[in-house]
């Protein structure tokens, strides 16, 4: 199990276009991907689990990775959130 711990920077937070470059990030990846927010666990590749998190700038989010690929998910999807999602 890989944990990963990040804070939203962007402005939008994990809101439909990111949210959905955070899935398509975690579909390339074989491991279980969950992002725990406030103590309440989202599937990290459920754009539905996503959106319903409501996760805004400045959350502090904590990504639970297990899987044969974890390490490497979680250096993918860290570089993402802190790019901004590119916006």
């Amino acid at each position: 199990m890989h944990t990963v711990e990040l804070i939203l920077t962007n402005e939008s937070g994990l809101h439909a276009r990111p949210a959905s470059l955070f899935v398509q990030e975690a579909g390339k990846y074989q491991s279980d991907i969950v992002i725990i927010k406030e103590g309440k666990e989202y599937n990290g590749k459920s754009i539905i689990g996503i959106l319903s998190m409501g996760a805004v700038k400045e959350d502090r989010i904590t990504l639970l990775i297990d899987g044969e690929d974890e390490k490497e998910a979680g250096e993918g999807l860290s570089r993402l959130i802190e790019a901004q999602f590119y916006e």
